[in-house]
């Protein structure tokens, strides 16, 4: 074997090392993107059942990510009627409160589920009603 194809056995081999370099790093690439990538909803509203079994429904951003944020949040009380002692559940959008937030960050590992909110829901006919959409 000459010196030229020497150089040309270990060029061939320093290429096909390189290439699959690229191929390996491209693979854990595109591994941890799809890990970490957000979830998209079809549906304008979700609802969020969190593991102390609160329910808020309203816009969820960043589902997937470190930092879920959750907009135009809205959640279920029970009224019940002293009079006749009949419940009824109300949606209230959440923001009356008096450090009047506009938004809610979750924390991920809290989210038990995310479920979207039909657009004929009974629920998105009231947000509807109070002027969420």
């Amino acid at each position: 074997m000459t010196e030229k194809e020497k150089g040309l056995g270990l060029l061939q081999i320093i290429w096909t090392v390189a290439a699959l370099v690229v191929i390996a790093a491209g693979s854990v690439y595109l591994m941890g993107r799809s890990r970490s990538s957000e979830v998209k909803f079809l549906t304008p509203y979700q609802a969020v059942l969190l593991t102390n079994g609160s329910v808020y429904f309203g816009q969820l951003q960043h589902y997937g990510g470190p930092n879920p944020e959750l907009d135009k949040v809205y959640y279920i009380v029970t009224q019940t009627n002293p009079e006749t002692k009949q419940s009824s559940n109300v949606l209230v959008r959440r923001g009356q409160e008096l450090h009047k937030p506009d938004r809610m960050y979750l924390n991920p590992r809290q989210i038990l589920f995310v479920e979207p909110v039909g657009t004929d829901s009974q629920v998105a006919q009231k947000i509807k009603e109070q002027g969420g959409q």
